[in-house]
């Protein structure tokens, strides 16, 4: 023990990188030499052939007197065989100089049978440094230990790094397998001649086996599109636009036939078991299959056209179009991985001299389908849809590997939500279960099993959130960023794109624009195999991109348009508003929509920024329109009016996403109590509190807000004030023509239309049960209004009509 010791301290002596040169090469650097002036004799130590294998007792007992001082602490360094295999997995992951104590100590104590004194040195060790997302990078995409040794739990190391399956590789790998394996077929031609005509018909292979022509890219790229307009029975209307020849226009199919899909095998059974549970009684019973929303749906993604529908609801209908998507997704990967696997199995038969061309059927990586979600939740139950799917009844369970570890860090406890939180309904749907915005995970899908957190190049499906995909893609400059397994992506789904608006629309962005590019490295390919598509980087114009929201919006619209260049065409639903959110404002109140004029859609920032401090905020400066609440969308225009109003010296107060619990508290008290007479409000605050502010009295809408409900929301959180003063408050909204499509969503389409064709500035609305019948609410509007008259703005008058509003008295 004091030889131990006595290593120990001369270790504790050295420098962190003296003590990393240690561990690596065995010996400490020559620059740390001490030497004397006077020369030495060299001094020869011979040792034992099995001396890297002896334990650190065995080398310190053999001829102590003629070692080095390095082979003294070399010797304290050695393990057991048993624990070598740790040892290496802790040297990969961390070289802390710390680190070295600790496992210096912890084998120290097993050799010498002093546990305590082994715990007492752990709880020494300092904390780690934190990992960053993209230092997990590596892990992500498949450069995991060669034994797929599980390190993500290990909490003794301190640093949790994210799990990769790396066990079930030959299971899973399309190279080494066959069709034979997979359906239990017997003959290869046999089976081959029986569904030639029926496949030469699917619509996957009519898609995948287009050849284009370089002019016809030429055309996609340059060309605008032509556009045609249809109407159908549950979409509704649909624009369907296209560069290449004008295609058939396409109707929906009021009934289906189930071999008129195409679907895998596995699939025609599973798929009416999976979807019983949306199917009502009112089915037709030649349709038990879909509801009408999905059976137009899956009509229109069967024809591998990009779509966009942007009336998801999450309380409604969110569920019907993610089985939809899933369905889909799930027999385009399954007929994909068939395609190949077959081929495995003619080319292992296949005679010398034939050629090699008829079996290019893969891309130049493996991962097919890239679903984007906002939560953990949305890829629990992705997984959950998809394992229902293949699994054909309660007795041929499918093989999931890793779904134990995937139901722990997907899933969420019950107990986790407060018991009295009170929120509505859409809030309750839209962040159910497990609401962490940051993963990505792999899935390998084979017919009989299924392989969760497979690295990205051996997966088929890529389920990930925007951060999760923009940790992984990284930045430019960076050292460890890899975007190359998005380079054959054949099917790409953005599930509720209007919660990425919540979150940071950036990181789409980010996604589209290294999304089919051309890898930088092979990553073990058989190009013999490669479709042509792909070598000639065509593989964006073969891509389906699936886009679903809960409403139209400009950036949503943009990234439709000019990101999705599929050679079919796209199919966009664009059904207008009738009647507006505003109907459903209960309090009453007067409504005054501001028009200002801006050059371009980007100077309105700039111009609604000035309208604002030299028109609306001079009118609210009066002790008299205190408690007026400001609702800012945007959080860059938030900390614009903050700067501003601290520049000012203005008595008010600010809550947004990124403040404290405590700072939120004090801030609605000071609100409530008339301390401070304006508060800045953000919408995302809005998004993920939903919290009820007391005390409004005036309200201010700086820009329209991104979802229309929340309109009628905040005008409606003045129920909460004491109705004595109802006939004083005030609701003023600002708008630019660019906003047209929040216009008709908070009004509805026609007023939306008077308003923009108009030459008056300022219109008017009055909400409330007894509209006109309140005569303070009346005599106030009169005399507000009598200043934007003498500024030479008009008014006009817009009032609510009787078929909008559930009025007990009928409007004059």
């Amino acid at each position: 023990m004091g030889k131990r010791r006595g290593g120990r301290e001369l270790l504790r002596s050295l420098t962190k990188r003296q003590k990393k040169h240690l561990r690596e090469f065995g010996e400490e650097h020559p620059f740390y030499d001490k030497v004397s002036g006077r020369p030495e004799a060299t001094q020869i130590c011979e040792l034992s052939e099995n001396s890297d294998k002896s334990s650190a007792e065995s080398d310190s007992e053999t001829e102590v007197d003629q070692v080095s001082v390095y082979h003294k602490l070399l010797a304290t360094l050695k393990t057991s065989p048993e624990s070598e295999s740790e040892e290496e997995e802790d040297e990969s992951e961390s070289e802390e100089a710390e680190e070295s104590e600790t496992e210096m100590d912890s084998e120290g104590s097993q050799e010498t049978g002093e546990e305590d004194g082994g715990e007492e040195d752990k709880n020494d060790v300092p904390g780690r440094e934190e990992v960053t997302a993209t230092d997990t990078a590596e892990q992500t995409l498949g450069q995991e230990p060669a034994d797929g040794a599980d390190t993500s739990c290990d909490t003794s190391r301190g640093v949790i790094e994210e799990f990769t399956d790396v066990k079930h590789e030959s299971e899973f790998s399309l190279e080494t397998n066959f069709m034979e394996e997979e359906s239990g077929d017997c003959s290869v031609d046999q089976r081959d001649s029986n569904s030639s005509q029926a496949f030469s018909e699917d619509p996957f292979k009519q898609h995948m086996d287009k050849e284009l022509q370089e002019k016809e890219v030429e055309k996609i790229s340059t060309l605008p599109k032509t556009s045609s307009q249809s109407k159908w029975p549950r979409l509704g209307q649909l624009t369907f636009s296209s560069t290449l020849e004008k295609h058939k226009t396409l109707k929906a199919d009021k009934e289906i036939d189930v071999k008129q899909l195409y679907l895998h095998k596995p699939l025609e059974s599973t798929w009416p078991k999976v979807n019983k549970q949306f199917l009502s009684s009112t089915n037709k019973p030649n349709d038990p299959f879909f509801t009408p929303l999905q059976r137009e749906l899956f009509c229109i993604m069967n024809t591998y056209r990009d779509l966009f529908y942007p009336e998801r609801n999450a309380l409604t209908n969110g569920e019907e179009i993610r089985q939809v998507y899933c369905l889909h997704a799930l027999n385009h990967v399954l007929k994909a991985n068939a395609q190949v696997l077959s081929n495995n199995a003619k080319r292992r038969d296949q005679k010398l001299g034939t050629d090699s061309d008829d079996y290019r059927d893969q891309g130049l990586t493996r991962p097919k389908v890239l679903m984007i979600v906002p939560f953990r939740e949305c890829a629990l139950r992705i997984v959950h849809i998809l394992i229902s799917l293949l699994e054909v009844n309660d007795k041929r369970k499918i093989d999931v590997s890793n779904k134990k570890r995937f139901k722990g860090e997907f899933g969420s406890d019950p107990e986790e939500k407060p018991p009295n939180l009170k929120r509505p309904e859409d809030y309750e749907a839209v962040f159910a279960g497990n609401i962490d915005d940051h993963f990505r995970i792999g899935v390998a899908i084979l017919q009989k099993s299924m392989r969760l957190y497979a690295p990205f190049y051996s997966s088929d499906i890529i389920i990930a959130s925007p951060l999760g995909m923009r940790t992984v893609i990284g930045a430019e400059g960076e050292k460890k960023r890899d975007f190359d397994f998005l380079s054959s992506v054949e099917i790409l789904i953005i599930d509720q794109a209007d919660v990425y608006l919540m979150q940071n629309w950036e990181h789409v962005l980010h996604l589209m624009k290294h999304i089919n590019l051309l890898p930088l490295d092979s990553h073990g390919v058989d190009f013999s195999r490669v479709r042509m598509l792909n070598l000639n980087n065509w593989s964006r114009f073969y891509r389906q991109t699936l886009l679903f929201s809960a409403l139209q919006d400009p950036q949503i619209n943009s990234v439709f348009n000019k990101h999705c260049c599929n050679y079919v065409g796209q199919v966009a639903v664009r059904n207008i508003p009738v009647i507006g959110s505003i109907s459903h404002v209960v309090v009453q109140l007067p409504h005054v929509f501001r028009r200002l004029e801006a050059e371009s859609s980007t100077s309105v920032i700039d111009t609604r920024f000035q309208f604002f401090i030299d028109k609306v905020l001079p009118e609210y400066r009066d002790a008299i329109m205190s408690h007026t609440l400001i609702y800012v969308p945007s959080y860059f225009d938030y900390v614009r009016l903050r700067n501003y109003f601290k520049k000012e010296d203005l008595n008010f107060t600010h809550i947004c996403e990124y403040t404290k619990k405590a700072g939120v508290c004090r801030a609605r008290r000071f609100f409530l109590k008339g301390e401070k007479q304006f508060l800045l409000f953000t919408e995302r605050f809005h998004f993920y509190k939903r919290y009820t502010i007391k005390g409004i009295r005036n309200l201010i809408f700086y820009e329209l807000p991104t979802y229309s409900h929340f309109y009628s929301e905040i005008c409606n959180m003045m129920k909460a004030t004491d109705n004595a003063v109802d006939a004083t408050w005030t609701c003023t909204v600002l708008y630019s023509k660019y906003d047209a499509q929040k216009l008709a969503a908070v009004v509805g389409i026609d007023r939306t239309a008077q308003m923009l064709q108009s030459k008056k500035n300022v219109h008017l609305f009055v909400t409330g049960e007894n509209e006109r019948g309140s005569s303070r609410i009346w005599k106030f509007t009169k005399m507000w209004y009598r200043s934007f008259a003498s500024a030479e703005t008009s008014v006009i008058l817009l009032p609510l009509k009787q078929r909008e509003r559930k009025s007990s008295r009928p409007c004059p």
